[in-house]
């Protein structure tokens, strides 16, 4: 299921660059795109104290917060309404040692608690929201020993329409949340109303920019209305998006990401049973690539070993994670008469430029068959031939090392031995890995901006080929497929020939 690479040495030019914002994050929080957990996606509102808890305890113990997955998020249908005074009062029932307690417990594992308010009179699901008591909840939140608030956007009572309209509504979050002195990630959840790419970024770390997310690869469906562009100004985002839906809104605004303040393209789907082996590892791929973050929606303890093994790629993890920030373009899309039973089909080329030099190159392959794609150097490098220069870019005329991030996925055998905690075919994370494992990674240990510096086995990769100066990348992609490179310059071929002298 895996791309192969092969080369073909054609002449052509090219260019592309992409640049990190300088900018900074707001609170110092997500300066990499947070990642964890939150229990909507497979439970909605079966929510409890245990299920909290013993979601947290299978993080750890099947090495997902040290691989990242750090925030454990309770959504929405966690209350029971309001004291006399106004304070917001947590369902005893579901959660009877109270929210302070279940915090300490999450924190004592090594894990972020995250929790779920409303920027309007309720909640999604009817519960008591926040618009007009945000001082007060913020309080009660970082009370709680809150790390992490995801903010929607239900009965909002008509406070949107433009962005200054929604600015203010959900700046007042922001402004009661800094003034607890608590770091508390912020998540604005607002559905891309108002255009929030274009004013969120210093008043929260991320924000929704599509309708709800749902387990269908590309299925077109009338409750998500908008497509494409129409994406960047739509008046009802709706639910019911499939991954091809959310993934073609994002081109035209994916510029507007930065560290500390990130497209959220809505929570993971990987392992809820409406898509096969190969769509959820496109799903994965291009949440990654695309920098949003990355909040896993499933139940984890019962959880199988393809899921774990797609959760747990750590290189395809670090180009999410990549200190750089920079954000990839998309450089082309074809249409293509291999369509799906939904009158689906196209392909893309997506790229990047990464720390250290580096480049990511996807070629997703949205067609139902498996297919040859080509990328060329001129393709890949295409912004950096526009941008000016005179005379072919340089990294036209370098020879490029290629690395298949998903060569090294994790085997079912290895994933079920970590699920059963069998030691003798995987046991779980808490032990320390070696750098030098090319499937496991613990990133609580050495971070990923440091194993990537040290040329981590597992972040980098297997290396599949070269790609010679003015060269060609041909991968082999299974339909509804992804394949995922990382690209290193081994220089041009004189300044080899110099050097090895």
């Amino acid at each position: 299921m895996f791309p192969s690479l092969w080369l073909n040495l054609v002449a052509t030019t090219a260019l592309f660059v992409s640049q990190a914002c300088a900018a900074g994050s707001y609170n110092g929080l997500a300066v990499t795109p947070q990642m964890g957990w939150d229990n909507w996606n497979a439970y909605g509102c079966r929510v409890s104290e245990e299920l909290l808890l013993t979601t947290a305890q299978a993080m750890v113990d099947y090495g997902l917060r040290d691989l990242g997955y750090y925030y454990v998020i309770l959504d929405d249908c966690w209350s029971s309404g309001r004291t006399p005074n106004g304070t917001l009062e947590a369902n005893v029932t579901k959660f009877p040692s109270g929210m302070a307690a279940i915090a300490d417990q999450i924190h004592g594992m090594g894990l972020g608690y995250g929790m779920y308010s409303s920027a309007g009179a309720m909640t999604c699901a009817q519960y008591p929201g926040s618009l007009g008591m945000e001082r007060q909840d913020a309080s009660t939140f970082a009370s709680w020993g809150v790390d992490y608030l995801k903010y929607d956007n239900c009965y909002n009572e008509g406070q949107f329409g433009t962005a200054l309209i929604s600015y203010n509504r959900y700046n007042a979050m922001s402004q009661a949340l800094n003034a607890t002195g608590r770091p508390i990630l912020y998540s604005m959840c607002n559905w891309g109303q108002d255009q929030p790419w274009n004013w969120a970024q210093t008043m929260a770390n991320s924000w929704r920019m599509s309708g709800d997310v749902y387990d269908s690869f590309d299925r077109p469906d009338d409750r998500c209305p908008c497509t494409d562009q129409q994406g960047t100004d739509c008046q009802l985002a709706g639910f019911h998006c499939s991954i091809m839906n959310i993934v073609n809104k994002l081109p035209y605004i994916q510029s507007k990401g930065q560290p500390g303040a990130w497209n959220d393209m809505d929570m993971l789907e990987v392992g809820n049973g409406g898509m096969t082996d190969e769509e959820q590892v496109t799903h994965f791929t291009m949440w990654a690539l695309l920098k949003s973050p990355l909040i896993i929606g499933t139940n984890i303890p019962a959880m199988s070993p393809q899921a774990l093994s797609i959760y747990s790629n750590p290189a395809v993890i670090a180009i999410n994670q990549d200190p750089a920030g920079s954000q990839p373009k998309r450089n082309w899309r074809y249409y293509v008469n291999d369509t799906d039973q939904y009158g689906q089909g196209e392909i893309q080329l997506w790229t990047g430029s990464l720390a250290n030099g580096d480049y990511v190159v996807c070629l997703l392959n949205a067609g139902s068959l498996p297919r040859s794609m080509n990328a060329t150097l001129v393709d890949i490098f295409f912004d950096e031939s526009s941008a000016g220069s005179v005379g072919p870019a340089p990294q036209l005329m370098q020879q490029w090392d290629v690395y298949d991030l998903w060569a090294n996925r994790m085997s079912n055998d290895t994933a079920m031995g970590i699920l059963s905690n069998n030691s003798t075919t995987g046991s779980n994370y808490t032990v320390s890995i070696s750098m030098n494992s090319t499937t496991r990674y613990n990133a609580t240990e050495t971070s990923y901006a440091k194993g990537l510096a040290m040329n981590a086995t597992a972040l980098i990769g297997s290396k599949v080929g070269s790609v010679p100066p003015m060269g060609t990348l041909t991968a082999e992609v299974a339909g509804h497929g992804v394949g995922l490179f990382r690209l290193r310059s081994q220089g041009t071929p004189s300044m080899r020939k110099r050097d090895e002298l």
